[in-house]
């Protein structure tokens, strides 16, 4: 991979990294716990409420996990191990890292994962 490549690639990264951080601050009220008062909300509503809730904390924890691998990537980046596989060393192909520049094996390797 080139210098022009890694550099699209980084500033794709930062670019989603900022998104991700703007969507997780946008969002952050959407995971408080839900109000029990039997007076104010149906049974349905409180259900429908914490069903909200957990989805709303499924997209934070995914969210949380992407912002986690693309910090990792521009580490990598920084390091100048960027774009190698890390269990055999190996150049990851650049359609791999067009696809998801956080792939972190080669294709070989990411199959004898599972």
């Amino acid at each position: 991979m080139n210098g022009d490549s890694r550099a699209a690639l980084k500033k794709r990264m930062e670019a989603e990294l900022a998104e991700i951080g703007r969507l997780i601050a946008d969002h952050a009220g959407n995971s408080a716990p839900v109000e029990l008062d039997q007076q104010s909300v149906g049974r349905v509503s409180r259900i429908d409420a914490i069903q909200m809730q957990e989805m709303a904390r499924a997209v934070e924890q995914r969210r949380e996990a992407r912002q986690g691998r693309l910090r990792a990537a521009l580490a990598r980046i920084e390091d100048g191990e960027y774009g190698y596989c890390l269990e055999c060393g190996e150049e990851i192909a650049a359609g791999r890292l067009d696809a998801d520049p956080t792939f972190t094996h080669c294709v070989r390797c990411a199959g004898k994962r599972g």
